[in-house]
């Protein structure tokens, strides 16, 4: 690139308006390929002419100067689409009140209210049976209404807690968006310097540098490529890459990938008014949405699973992927929340039977009690109060159902996700798909890059192979012959990309600062150490003088560049694998300079002595060449008729130390039972001796090191496919995959996944970094895309970015995902111990006493205490080191080990003595009234207030006990490190002894004494007592105890098209599915019968069926219904099955799997 002039003169000296509308730009951006040329030159003259009305310089970018830049947001937009509005607290506080067992008891809760307030005329309360006998009960019975009242209040201090919860959620999110969106920069030129700036900042007549890999976020008109090819199927749903050149089709839209070349463009429509920002508004994504709309974004818990940005171009993307049927084929739900929504259910419908159980049992015995024994009449003056009896037991009965349903689970799966993404932000690890941080937990392989992962991504050239001599270290200049020191440098400076650079290092003392692809930062960097400067020649050749570019792909594995010689004709530079660029050439340079022929004995004693010792010591190898073109042009796009014939100039090895830090990672990997395998472009030799430098290959082992090809020849048969059984004969031991493409690495990926070997399926991680990697990165259970050296093609594929782009880094993200699920379970082992003592307390309390013990206010907050504050204090217990020293769970261990279900049923048994006992026998030891059988509106009794504070402070030290799910003995370890755990608790206890000396009549409460205070404690404190002895037994004795929580194992094929859906959903819809199913096959026989008796032929039947198929693809605007076409929508697809033929379900997961064949390259 030239130097800059001072100032940019272009754009600082405009006046009035610019020389073209908004509206003239987006018309031309609506146009393509020639038209596009055509309306440029009959209207502007050229991109250049284009560029001066913008006001800009194609060299040197705008100013920047801030009013100039203001007037250009002003006239042309803002690089934003607006984000959809945050739901208002109202909003999320009205979610939270259709809850159905809510409004059971709001209702009950009325009644309630409005039958205490009912004195029936005369009503003789002995006919009527016990309600108040003396005048101090008959005041109480007056303030009968409080219970109705402390139950609607309780379900308003529910609501506002869940509102709350699901109000800072949402606004976590929104603070990691806007963190992802600053995240992404793009490359752009102003007053002549290349900055990087955030996408948002972007304005209308920007220089944008474009290279491989970049999405691009703003419409632009290309001003210079080399060999630029963009993927628009985001747009087009053509999934052919598309070739851009400044005279055959230069318009580059925003939204679309770059996957080969590089160039620069002038940036002309940006925001809403850039194509995909029209698309977008067309949607209705923006502000004025559709309330129905709103609706139907499915979201778990409240929040979108994609955290992804609002206003970047990958946020425009994952939104016009939701609305576009899901073009890409989502994920299938989280294992986790499967196991989750599962045990809900099942709880749930047991929750359901004992509450109905409950209700039926105290309503019978009270007739029965009442109209039989008694032999009562039932008088018209006494239905108000049988009424309120009734509703009494009603809402008994609807409490007992609120504490079985543990609607504190997904709550806490949220809080512990939210928390744990929060603190991997400070890990290094971006989450951009939340449940992607729980699968990690059950990562059981890695398959990780090399380069910049493993490795420092700091390259230095430390050794050569020039003129017939091997260098251990970089040569002095003087020693080697000018005119290949002017090849070295000339071939070097030119045949790199012009974005690569070495700048001056930050501190004093420091290491110059690599900017650009790193393997090329080496190579300039050798240059620099040969004394010679690689930006004079850039500046003698500037990037508009190079003729043609190959640039670099995983095809080619080398880039090479062709410029115009002074004296005519043609010279190219190539670089690239040394052994593929030396099978390229037939000339070499010897010690003199001269050209001498290169045979291939001279090239197989070269490999034996220069490029092996070279790899094995981990140096990557890189081939210089060149070749002159002086007769005539060849033809420039036979590629393969060009780069042959070369003259080697010299073969440098580039050394990227390891990082020091891997060695250990990786041992952490192996003792948590993950096996890490290094996938790598570069040389099997030098791939090997990284791996053994890193510990994932060690002396001694019988693991496998193979080449792409080898790899290929495996596992494919002779028709080129991959065969399943070949390569589950390889797999588990294969560590190293060398010069390997990003398809291998697809391949090595979905092999994995789909193996049968082993007990369970693996769960794979993988690594990427570059545009190929995305179908890797997609396939994968979990993706991480590199930060830093990642392309954004990449991080858009991936579910978490490493902004550090280093392997601990991982392993941190698996501590994390461990920590989630164990958090989970610790939860779960308290919330069902509580469950099961309170539900069966008052089921039996009713039946025996015909009254629970624990009344509905007192079960409400039994339930706040289990739901929110237990979920918000074991929910954000940090991980440890102990996560890592044992196996990952895998997908079909179920949530609830035979531990944790001792420990349930352990804890279960003394809680459920201890408060029977007291029930039944409390008034006699503590010497005080009974509680049992109280008249309807009686005074709370102490004893009854004993059993619930004893109740609520087990459940509290039973807190404690839940810290640990593996049987360890030390319940305490590490508490301190949690201020919220310990902090809930003291809450807690706190706010139960101002219910119970102060809660009074609504909470059926009275005070207590001290001793009873102290024995209350002494039985809460017993619990950790019980934890111990429960340890204490061998869980391996316990056959009879079953596991619970299983995740069922759904075939990858028939989730793979389908949106993200809870399981209960997917039972309803497939009753739905075989309802439609029926309709349509007795429709179809039908239409058979009456077109065989009209004599008509069969196939308009047919023809009529699948035009109902297409009907909701031809409702989209034509130019993306393209891309719908190819998503597979499994509802679609089981509906309109063939009516002939197979019936059964499988012609779902046929379907969908098939079209995912399809989809991945």
């Amino acid at each position: 690139m030239t130097n800059p002039p001072p100032a940019n003169a272009v754009a600082e000296s405009y006046e009035g308006q610019f020389g073209c509308t908004l509206m003239d730009l987006r018309k031309l951006m609506e146009l393509r390929a020639a038209e596009a040329v055509a309306q440029i030159s009959a209207h502007y003259g050229s991109v250049h002419e284009l560029c001066a009305r913008l006001k800009t310089s194609p060299i040197e970018g705008l100013s920047g100067n801030p009013a100039d830049l203001e007037k250009r947001r002003h006239v042309f937009g803002k690089n934003v689409i607006p984000p959809k509005k945050p739901k208002t607290f109202l909003e999320l506080v009205w979610e939270a009140l259709q809850d159905v067992t809510l409004i059971i008891l709001e209702i009950a809760a009325i009644i309630s209210l409005v039958l205490s307030f009912y004195r029936p005329p005369g009503g003789d309360n002995e006919i009527c049976g016990h309600i108040a006998s003396n005048p101090e009960e008959e005041e109480e019975g007056e303030t009968g209404w409080i219970e109705g009242a402390a139950i609607l209040a309780s379900v308003i201090i529910v609501v506002f807690v869940t509102a709350f919860n699901d109000w800072s959620k949402e606004k976590q999110f929104r603070g990691l968006q806007s963190r992802i969106e600053l995240e992404q920069k793009f490359s752009i030129i102003r007053n002549g310097q290349l900055i990087q700036l955030p996408v948002a900042e972007i304005v209308v007549g920007d220089i944008a540098q474009v290279k491989y890999g970049d999405l691009l976020p703003a419409d632009g008109v290309l001003l210079q490529g080399n060999d630029l090819k963009i993927d628009e199927s985001s747009l087009t749903g053509e999934s052919d890459h598309v070739k851009k050149s400044p005279e055959k089709d230069p318009m580059l839209l925003s939204g679309t990938h770059v996957m080969e070349g590089s160039g620069r463009m002038v940036v002309t429509a940006v925001g809403v008014n850039s194509q995909t920002g029209i698309i977008f508004t067309l949607l209705g994504v923006s502000e004025e949405e559709d309330d129905d709309k709103k609706k139907k974004a499915k979201t778990q818990d409240g929040v979108a699973l994609e955290i992804q940005p609002l206003n970047s171009q990958e946020g425009i993307e994952s939104e016009e992927k939701e609305k576009k049927v899901s073009r890409a084929p989502k994920k299938e739900k989280s294992v986790l929340q499967g196991k989750l929504t599962r045990l809900a259910v099942q709880i749930g419908k047991a929750g359901l039977i004992m509450s109905a159980l409950t209700v039926i049992i105290l309503i019978l015995y009270f007739v029965v009690d009442n109209f039989v024994i008694q032999r009562r009449a039932w008088l018209p003056e006494c239905t108000p109060v049988y009424i309120q009896y009734f509703v009494k037991f009603f809402i008994i009965g609807v409490t007992v159902l609120v504490v079985a349903v543990p609607e504190g689970l997904p709550l806490a799966v949220t809080i512990s996700l939210a928390y744990s993404v929060k603190k991997m932000m400070k890990d290094n690890n971006l989450v951009r798909h939340l449940d992607a941080c729980e699968t990690m937990g059950n990562a059981t392989a890695i398959c990780s890059d090399k380069t910049g992962t493993l490795t420092m991504n700091r390259m230095t050239v430390v050794q050569a192979y020039i003129g017939d001599t091997h260098y251990r270290q970089v040569p002095e200049p003087d020693v080697l012959p000018p005119k290949t020191l002017e090849l070295i440098v000339n071939g070097i400076s030119i045949n790199c990309a012009y974005t690569s650079k070495i700048l001056p290092p930050e501190k004093e003392g420091g290491l110059p600062r690599q900017v650009g692809n790193k393997t090329e930062c080496g190579l300039l960097g050798f240059v620099t150490d040969l004394n010679q400067d690689y930006q004079a020649v850039r500046n003698e050749v500037p990037e508009e003088k190079l003729f043609k570019v190959y640039t670099f792909n995983s095809v080619r594995k080398s880039m090479s560049t062709v410029i115009r010689k002074p004296e005519g004709g043609f010279r190219m530079y190539s670089k690239g694998a040394s052994e593929i660029m030396l099978r390229k050439c037939d000339r070499i340079l010897n010690k003199e300079g001269e050209i001498v022929p290169f045979k291939s004995k001279d090239r197989d004693n070269m490999v034996r002595n220069v490029i092996e010792p070279m790899a094995s010591e981990g140096l990557r190898t890189i081939g210089i060449a060149y070749r002159d073109f002086d007769d005539t042009e060849p033809k420039w796009d036979n590629e393969n008729e060009i780069l042959t014939g070369l003259i080697c100039i010299a073969v440098v090895g580039i050394e990227d130390p390891v990082r020091p830090e891997v060695p250990a990672a990786i041992a952490k990997c192996r003792r948590a039972g993950i096996t890490v395998r290094m996938v790598t472009g570069d040389n099997v030799n030098t791939a090997r001796a990284i791996a053994t430098k890193c510990g994932i290959l060690t002396p001694g082992d019988d693991f496998l090191c193979l080449e792409g090809k080898e790899f290929n020849r495996i596992i494919r048969n002779e028709k080129g496919q991959v065969e399943q059984e070949k390569l589950d004969k390889i797999w588990p031991r294969l560590r190293v995959l060398a010069r390997s493409s990003p398809t291998d690495k697809h391949t090595l990926v979905k092999g994995i996944i789909d193996s049968t070997v082993g007990d369970q399926r693996q769960v794979v991680a993988v690594t990427g970094d570059g545009t190929n990697d995305g179908p890797a990165l997609k396939k994968a259970d979990v993706g991480f895309a590199m930060g830093i050296a990642g392309t954004d093609v990449a991080k858009e594929a991936s579910d978490i970015i490493l902004t550090d782009d280093n392997f601990t880094s991982i392993v941190k993200a698996v501590m994390w995902g461990r920590n989630v699920y164990d958090s989970i379970s610790k939860f779960l082992q308290f919330q069902l111990t509580v469950n099961v003592v309170a539900v069966i307390v008052a089921f039996t309390g009713a039946c025996i006493t015909q009254d629970s013990p624990l009344k509905a206010v007192q079960m409400l907050w039994v339930n706040l205490i289990m739901d929110t504050f237990a979920s918000l204090a074991l929910a954000t217990e940090p991980p440890t080191d102990s996560l890592l020293r044992r196996r990952p769970y895998g997908r079909d261990k179920p949530l609830i080990s035979r531990t944790m279900m001792k420990n349930i049923l352990g804890h279960a048994v003394y809680q459920l003595g201890m408060v029977f006992l007291l029930v039944f026998a409390g008034d006699k030891l503590f010497d005080i009234d009974s509680g049992r059988k109280a008249p309807l509106n009686s005074p709370p009794s102490q004893h009854y207030t004993i059993v619930f504070n004893t109740f609520v402070l087990m459940q509290l030290f039973n807190e404690i006990n839940s810290r640990k799910i593996h049987g360890e003995k030390n319940v305490f370890a590490g508490i301190y490190r949690n201020a919220i755990f310990c902090s809930v608790v003291l809450g807690t206890f706190i706010c139960q002894i101002m219910i119970v000396e102060v809660g009074g009549k609504p909470f059926s409460c009275t005070n207590l004494t001290m001793e009873q205070w102290m024995w209350c404690l002494f039985i809460g404190i017993g619990e950790l007592l019980w934890g111990q002895i429960i340890s204490a037994i061998p869980t391996k004795f316990l056959k009879f105890l079953k596991e619970a929580g299983r995740g069922s194992e759904i075939s990858r094929g028939e989730t793979e098209g389908m949106e993200e859906i809870d399981l209960a959903e997917m039972e309803l819809r497939r009753g739905q599915i075989l309802w439609v199913r029926g309709l349509n096959r007795i429709q179809t026989q039908i239409e058979v019968i009456n077109q065989f008796q009209t004599g008509a032929s069969f196939k308009r039947v047919l023809k009529r069926q699948n035009m109902s198929q297409h009907l909701d693809v031809n409702m989209v605007p034509s130019y993306y219904s393209a891309s719908i076409r190819t998503s597979p929508s499994i509802c679609s697809a089981a509906v309109t099955s063939p009516t002939l033929g197979n019936q059964s379900g499988e012609s779902v997961s046929r379907f969908s799997g098939s079209h995912s064949e399809v989809q991945e390259p």
